[in-house]
């Protein structure tokens, strides 16, 4: 059985990755680097990797002031209501990045529902002010954050008190704490978390898509998928190159990643208390305020400008008791076709996704966590790399992979639904072994061992044991799956075909076509669904190892 698991994880995480490769190095099948040298040769191939870097850096220092921020007031203050603050932060890394995007665009917008009112939205005939660098590494920014607060957060839960008890004892104000103990201890897990912010941005699709096409400003990921979309397969030895050069900032940033990881020195001399929270007594209630204003003006205030949108009769008209309709959602869920084949295609590809990554995780976690299979755990680290790579270059390999009839049986899978789902598979198995994982760990083996004692096999052992354990945390898996699959346009921008939309194509193409106020409605209705999806999964992973979910508190 961990032959067969060897040969899956195989074929779905190396698989693309070695099909791109060779496309890069022998176009056609045809050795030779000549059209690589052409792409790397040309200007515009370094213009767009120079804008990508160049964003994804503001960004970061974005998301790391705001990430930090708030990790620093939940795990080492007092203030209250830390659930709710977590669940809605994280939000702004579940809520897909072109809901985001167009979120923003109707709040920042002329025909703003919530700024127009108030005289604050720029005026009529002008360009939104998010169709620039700047705004593309403002949502880039406020996207990642919340990978820099988790990362952050899990490093300064697991402070000991006592190096910070004693600090204080020495005379050692709470700045000086801060700046001298918890900061140098903490900064390695800050640093990987701003690297994964960093590699995050340089693999979004969903706001280069939606900002930067329209403001003339190429980056790596609308490079390709402008040059796909509009020469098709001939260009793929192109735009394979381009992808190698865009999964080779993400594979740099990775390498940083765990460099900074492995800098953290774990030889701490401590009893392990976990640090109590300091009182702010007085500060308690502006602090509090600060940051519900601040998840206000992230998370609320667009969110409302969205909802607002898809609430007037037509765009620009100002929302009021005479403009408010609910034809938008009615028409875009029910009369509206391709929103119609969008949602059945979704929900079908995502939770097909989460069914059958979940088997896969739960084997591969048994073998490795129960029984110490190094194979075992060199697969789910194999797994890894489709996930850590940007969509983008996913997309391209699974083309490449794909675009021929598979050998022997002569199926072919391109232009079809399913080769959406075999990159989702790829991409999205991590995601489900994560929380299988962790629950394995947790258990304890004991009963396993008693049924192969009586001579039980691994499919009984499976169906009567190991299921039942894990099953809440395979559920949580799998629910995280769909939440993110359910949504996703990174990936299926490039591997949709006509009848075969999903929801994240669906709210791309209309924004695009200019029916903004059907776009806005869709994407609302979906901002619901991932609340809904995530308070689900959250009820599931109760009494599951902390960190199974990552908006648990």
């Amino acid at each position: 059985m961990l032959a067969g698991l060897a040969v899956v994880v195989g074929c779905l995480s190396l698989g693309p990755v070695l099909r791109l490769v060779v496309e890069a190095v022998a176009p056609g099948g045809q050795p030779g680097l000549a059209v690589a040298a052409r792409v790397l040769a040309a200007p515009a191939t370094w213009v767009a990797a120079w804008h990508t870097i160049a964003t994804s850096l503001a960004g970061t220092v974005i998301s790391g002031l705001l990430g930090c921020a708030l990790a620093l007031a939940l795990a080492l203050t007092d203030i209250r209501a830390k659930g709710p603050i977590v669940f809605l932060f994280t939000m702004l890394l579940m809520v897909p990045s072109q809901v985001t995007a167009v979120a923003w665009i109707e709040l920042t917008g002329p025909a703003s529902p919530l700024l127009r009112p108030l005289g604050l939205a720029p005026a009529p005939g002008t360009s939104n002010p998010l169709y620039s660098p700047g705004g593309i590494a403002l949502l880039l920014g406020i996207e990642h954050a919340p990978l820099v607060f988790l990362t952050l957060r899990a490093a300064l839960r697991a402070l000991p008190a006592d190096l910070v008890e004693a600090a204080r004892a020495s005379g050692a104000g709470p700045g000086r704490v801060l700046r001298t103990v918890i900061l140098p201890l903490t900064a390695p897990a800050l640093g990987a978390g701003l690297m994964l912010a960093f590699v995050s941005s340089i693999g979004n699709f969903g706001t280069p898509a939606l900002l930067a096409i329209p403001a003339r400003y190429p980056m790596l990921t609308t490079a390709i998928y402008q040059r796909l979309a509009g020469f098709g397969p001939r260009v793929l030895a192109e735009v394979a190159t381009l992808s190698m050069v865009l999964g080779a900032l993400a594979i740099a940033g990775i390498a940083a990643q765990r460099a900074l990881i492995g800098r953290r020195d774990r030889r701490l001399a401590s009893t392990g208390a976990e640090l109590p929270p300091a009182e702010l007594g007085r500060w308690r209630v502006p602090v509090e305020a600060l940051v519900w204003l601040g998840l206000a003006g992230l998370l609320l205030v667009p969110l409302g400008a969205l909802f607002g949108t898809a609430l007037v009769q037509a765009y620009g008209q100002p929302l009021g008791v005479d403009t408010v309709t609910l034809a938008n959602f009615r028409y875009v869920l029910l009369d509206h076709a391709p929103t119609g084949r969008a949602l059945v295609n979704s929900f079908g590809l995502a939770a097909a996704a989460g069914a059958l990554l979940v088997g896969v995780a739960v084997l591969l976690a048994y073998f490795g966590a129960w029984r110490a299979s190094r194979l075992a755990r060199l697969l789910a680290h194999t797994a890894e790399l489709p996930y850590a790579l940007p969509g983008v270059v996913l997309a391209i390999a699974c083309i490449l992979l794909f675009i021929r009839p598979l050998p022997l049986i002569g199926i072919g899978l391109y232009d079809t639904v399913w080769i959406i789902l075999l990159a989702y598979l790829a991409r999205f198995l991590t995601l489900a072994l994560r929380p299988v994982a962790a629950a394995f760990a947790q258990l304890d083996p004991a009963l396993e061992e008693a049924a192969e004692m009586t001579g039980a096999g691994l499919g009984r052992r499976l169906a009567t044991v190991i299921l039942p354990l894990v099953a809440p945390a395979a559920a949580a898996g799998a629910l995280l799956v769909f939440v993110t699959a359910f949504n996703e346009l990174t990936v299926s921008a490039l591997l949709w075909s006509s009848g075969h939309e999903t929801l994240g194509v669906v709210v791309f193409s209309l924004e695009q076509a200019g029916d903004t106020v059907l776009a806005a409605a869709l994407a609302s209705a979906t901002v619901i669904v991932t609340a809904l999806l995530m308070l689900l999964a959250s009820r599931l992973a109760r009494g599951l190892p902390r960190g199974v979910l990552p908006w648990q508190a």
